[in-house]
């Protein structure tokens, strides 16, 4: 074999090498992100308000206009940290499925709660 070949062989074998990342389907994308939007409303459902917590909320979701889909409400009796990078990332999330997939919605900005309050020792929120 010719000595130009023995290097060239690996180079277009490096240059034909397969990508390892699999393409996901809208399907996938879509399941990635009801799972981590039931994993997120589970854990703010957890919370709870009295004397010693403070009930609180975070813009949830992503339209593809921009602003959130809502507010999830919860209180500091939960590790506050988790919920909200939790929600950062899903909210991060969606939007990049937004663009992927080429979604669409309505523009309407959806406002946030004038305050929240515990109301039986649940976080309620006042429009």
């Amino acid at each position: 074999m010719k000595p130009y070949l023995l290097f060239l062989l690996p180079l277009i074998l490096l240059s034909t090498k397969c990508d390892d990342d699999p393409v996901l389907s809208q399907d996938d994308d879509l399941n990635a992100l009801t799972a981590l939007k039931a994993k997120i409303e589970t854990l703010a459902s957890a919370s709870e308000c009295n004397e010693t917590t403070t009930c609180k909320y975070i813009a949830f979701g992503s339209k593809p206009c921009g602003g959130p889909w809502g507010y999830l409400i919860y209180s500091t009796s939960i590790d506050v940290e988790i919920l909200e990078e939790q929600v950062k990332t899903y909210n991060q999330m969606e939007a990049d499925y937004n663009k992927k997939w080429g979604i669409f919605s309505d523009c309407m900005l959806v406002s946030p709660p004038k305050e929240v309050r515990c109301e039986n020792n649940t976080c309620v929120a006042v429009y």
